[in-house]
């Protein structure tokens, strides 16, 4: 490990030119090239996003469409070290969030000799709007998916630059969080990225199952829609709309919900049809979900948490197999009711995509999966009406490193034990494609020897089976179910 004066910082590096005026909701355009020093002290703005996580803070210089930058951590004391290299996409539904956050600072990682990098790209319906004349005007007959474009833009200026800064570009390992993992996940499907990376790391989800992209027609007249909610009768009109205007017309309710589709390009098709194929990226996988990754309430809404409400909740969910789901998901007590309306209400929102994502990799990619399940609850998040595990997002500062940067809880010395076990795994991983080291705990391969070992991430982390497999197993054909409805 370095000494933190060793870690130099670049930050604001832009890697695509502005997408603004006629380069709204285009693919990312080269960057104009400077003369003499340009100074990177400065995080670059945030993309444009509406405000919906009070507890999301910036390090950034505003809001901009002007947004396409990223920032490096690097300790390498000479561009002609060859430090493996961790790309981190940041979280918050596609919607939000930004390179900036200190949960994703790249220091702590940096310290521990690795090349560190965040990225912005486009969100909401900046980042993901399709249209028939956006379709039209593309020679590759796609639209949507700028956001996702943005990243492979960011891979590319990776691959081109970062030995400049002692990375190796040959050693690149991609990250995220949430939609963040859901982007990994998309890189690794994607034929523009998936000869960009060594290595991929996915911290809850993915765009297979529960989380699937929308085809690109049906995106298209979410998008008609948008645009005759704003008064725009053509393309022209629509770039011609001040940002604010398109911000807060696409934060009203009924709006619709911008996210990645299968646009022809970027996606070509479905996920789940690459990794079944065998066609994603061949690299090693290390992935896994929370304890907690939704709440009761998710589930029960304002049900209270009784066994007949429950009950009635799945017979609606599952009709004629609501009798195996009960099963699953026992509810003959309060207790019981909190616990499996949470695990349900968790599975279907990121524990059975991650799932999938694992089951098919190990099938098919030829290259080791490590996943494990992460239920060390922040200090606080336990007790009456609150969140009983790990919850959504959780892990980000265990992993990365950054208990520090976040002022909101009161961290104890068993939370900074757990973060650097987690940290140790994950920073493994990125320098060698395996997460075992010297004085941590064996975490086995994925279905190696013929058991579906995982890592139960916790104060004491152990490998354990997945004592979860049969409700994914339960969950798998209604996904499967629906994506063969969306493909007729």
């Amino acid at each position: 490990m370095r000494a933190p004066a060793d870690v130099r910082i670049f930050r604001g590096i832009p890697f695509a030119a502005p997408p603004v005026g006629e380069l709204r909701w285009k693919p990312p355009q080269p960057v104009e090239d400077w003369t003499g020093m340009r100074k990177a002290d400065e995080f670059g703005p945030r993309c444009e996003q509406p405000s919906i996580f009070a507890d999301m803070v910036f390090r950034s210089r505003g809001m901009s469409e002007d947004c396409l930058y990223l920032n490096v951590w690097t300790p390498a004391r000479s561009d002609g070290e060859r430090l493996p290299v961790l790309v981190y996409f940041f979280g918050g539904g596609f919607q939000v969030g930004d390179g900036s956050e200190p949960r994703y600072d790249g220091a702590s990682m940096a310290h521990k000799g690795i090349v560190a990098v965040t990225v912005n790209y486009r969100l909401n319906v900046f980042g993901f709007l399709a249209h028939p004349e956006l379709t039209k005007e593309s020679p590759h007959g796609a639209s949507g998916n700028y956001g996702l474009l943005d990243q492979h833009a960011a891979l590319l200026w990776v691959r081109r630059n970062i030995a400049a800064f002692g990375g190796d570009p040959g050693r690149v390992t991609i990250a995220g969080e949430s939609a963040g993992s859901l982007s990994v996940n998309a890189h690794m499907a994607s034929p523009l990225s998936r000869d960009l990376i060594a290595g991929a790391i996915g911290e809850s989800g993915s765009l297979i199952g529960t989380l699937s992209p929308r085809p690109l027609v049906e995106t298209e007249q979410l998008g008609v829609r948008f645009a005759a909610s704003v008064g725009a009768a053509s393309l022209a009109e629509l770039r011609a709309l001040p940002a604010a205007r398109i911000r807060e017309a696409a934060a009203r309710p009924g709006a619709g919900f911008f996210s990645p589709n299968i646009d022809g390009r970027f996606l070509p098709k479905r996920p789940e049809a690459v990794f079944a194929a065998g066609e994603q990226a061949r690299v090693p996988l290390l992935a896994g979900s929370n304890s907690e990754e939704q709440p009761a309430r998710s589930l029960l809404g304002k049900k209270a948490p009784t066994p007949e409400n429950f009950a009635r909740v799945v017979r609606a969910l599952y009709r004629e197999r609501a009798g195996e789901a009960l099963k699953l998901y026992p509810c003959s007590t309060r207790d019981e009711v909190l616990q499996s309306a949470s695990d349900l209400a968790g599975d279907r929102f990121m524990g059975f995509s991650t799932w999938k994502w694992c089951e098919l990799h190990q099938q098919t990619g030829g290259q080791p999966v490590y996943r494990y399940f992460y239920c060390h609850p922040r200090p606080g998040d336990q007790g009456p009406g609150v969140v009983r595990g790990a919850a959504h997002s959780a892990e980000i500062e265990y992993a990365m490193g950054n208990l520090a940067t976040n002022k909101c809880f009161a961290w104890t010395p068993e939370d900074y034990r757990v973060s650097e076990v987690m940290q140790e795994y994950f920073a493994n991983f990125v320098k060698t494609g395996n997460p075992n080291g010297a004085g941590l705990p064996d975490w086995p391969a994925y279905a190696s020897g013929g058991g579906f070992q995982l890592m139960r991430l916790d104060v004491e982390s152990r490998a354990e089976p997945d004592r979860h497999r049969n409700r994914y197993l339960f969950l798998d054909p209604f996904y499967r179910g629906r994506v063969a409805a969306d493909q007729a």
